[in-house]
């Protein structure tokens, strides 16, 4: 297994949040951009395409996903740097996933937020998230990607306790 989970539920007006952090030395409008640009989001997560603005449809592509299915992904809010929403429908299921990015200093700490209705799926979430940050901690520090092997099944029991 690589680094210890860092994921947390807190509740939330509607439902609850799973959170998964990280932090980088680095400038804002620097993450911001390797959370929103396409070639840079394509290096840990997965390209996109389209006209990204709020209230816009873009196609996303989770390249590190068995067959690297594209998605239709609604911006539902944009407020660089510090905040993006996205509503991605996958399959029956509906997913809100935000990314809230703060400076503080020489740092920069980015929190991707998973709004859940329930968390009886949150042992197979976290694990997941927590790949997808580590994926873009390597792909900044020019590094080779972790393997989704060591994240799950190992960090289910993790996430499983948290909504104990």
């Amino acid at each position: 297994m690589t680094n210890p989970p860092t994921g947390r539920l807190q509740a939330a007006a509607a439902g609850v949040e799973l959170i998964v952090s990280r932090s980088f030395r680095a400038p804002i409008e620097d993450v911001w951009a390797s959370v929103t640009e396409s070639d840079r989001t394509a290096r840990w997560f997965g390209a996109w395409e389209g006209d990204a603005a709020p209230g816009a449809i873009i196609k996303m592509q989770m390249a590190f996903e068995e067959s690297a299915p594209w998605f239709d992904v609604r911006i539902e809010a944009c407020e660089p740097p510090r905040r993006l929403l996205l509503v991605m429908t996958e399959g029956s299921g509906i997913q809100r996933i935000e990314l809230r990015l703060a400076a503080a200093g020489e740092q920069t700490d980015l929190e991707l937020v998973q709004h859940l209705d329930t968390t009886d799926a949150v042992g197979d979430m976290g694990p997941g998230w927590e790949y997808y940050l580590d994926n873009l901690v390597a792909s900044r520090a020019g590094q080779p990607l972790p393997s989704f092997d060591d994240y799950y099944p190992a960090m289910k029991p993790y996430y499983e306790g948290l909504s104990a």
